[in-house]
C-alpha cells in the first residue's frame, strides 16, 4: 500500500505507525504480569507496577502508575494526567474504607471519575482489568487533568487487596 507513494510520504506515514506500535507494545507488556508478580521474560514491567501489594514492605510507585494510565490515555486521544498528592490522600481514605468494610465507597463530589478494584495483587493487573472493561476504559480516558491512586491490604477481608483511582480537575 505504501509502495505507490513518494518516499517522503511513506516516511511521514511510517513515523506515526511506529509510535503506535511502541505504545501498543507498552500496553501489551502491562497486561503480561505473572501471578508471582514478576516475569520470566526479558521485558519485565518495572517493580513499581508489578510488585505484589500483599507483601511486607510493598510500595506502589504512583508516578509510574499514572504514567501507565497516561500511555493508555494517549492511545485514546485524551490529555495526560498530573499526579496529585491531594488526590492521593482522597484515594487513600476511600481505599482504607473500602478495605475495612468491603463496601464500595461513593464518589465524592468534585471528582471527575473514581475507579475501584479489588483482588488484583499488582497495579499492572488492576490496570488491565480496568482497560479490558468498556465502562472502566472510557472512564480512564475521561476529561480530567490530575489523578491520585492508592492501595490497601486487609488480609482478613474477602478480596485482600483494594485499589482506588480518582480523577479530578
Amino acid at each position: 500500500m505504501l509502495g505507490n507513494l513518494p518516499k517522503a510520504s511513506r516516511n511521514r506515514m511510517a513515523k506515526p505507525a511506529a509510535i503506535g506500535l511502541v505504545l501498543a507494545a507498552t500496553l501489551a507488556l502491562a497486561a503480561c504480569s505473572s501471578v508471582g508478580g514478576g516475569s520470566s521474560g526479558p521485558a519485565a514491567l518495572s517493580p513499581g507496577l508489578s510488585a505484589r501489594m500483599d507483601q511486607p514492605g510493598a510500595s506502589l510507585d504512583k508516578q509510574q502508575a499514572i504514567g501507565l494510565i497516561n500511555a493508555y490515555r494517549a492511545t485514546r486521544g485524551a490529555a495526560p494526567l498530573t499526579h496529585d498528592t491531594g488526590l492521593d490522600g482522597t484515594a487513600q481514605a476511600l481505599v482504607n474504607q473500602y478495605a475495612q468494610t468491603g463496601n464500595a465507597p461513593s464518589t465524592p463530589q468534585g471528582l471527575a471519575q473514581m475507579k475501584l478494584s479489588a483482588g488484583y495483587a499488582t497495579f499492572a493487573e488492576t490496570f488491565s482489568g480496568w482497560r479490558n472493561s468498556a465502562a472502566d476504559a472510557a472512564a480512564l480516558a475521561a476529561p480530567a487533568s490530575k489523578a491520585g491512586v492508592a492501595v490497601a491490604f486487609n488480609p482478613a477481608s474477602s478480596y485482600g487487596i483494594y485499589w482506588v483511582l480518582v480523577l479530578g480537575n
